[in-house]
């Protein structure tokens, strides 16, 4: 994922949450994807879509621990 990429999609991801502290950042030994994090906290993945040019997914596990 490409930096004008990155930046477009959080700016997205800032404007959809409401969240200015929405950061993505590059995963060193993968080109398709970000690491999404809100402040120093580590939230999801954002991925480029295998099947659609130009798309993204963002994949955010929810742990039971997190539930209370």
């Amino acid at each position: 994922m490409d930096d004008k990429d990155s930046k477009r999609i959080e700016t997205h991801l800032r404007r959809t949450f409401a969240n200015a502290q929405i950061t993505l950042k590059a995963r060193p030994k993968q080109k398709d994807s970000a690491e999404v994090y809100i402040g120093e906290e580590f939230v999801g993945v954002v991925y480029q879509d295998e099947d659609e040019d130009g798309s993204f997914m963002f994949e955010m596990a929810i742990l039971a621990e997190d539930l209370d």
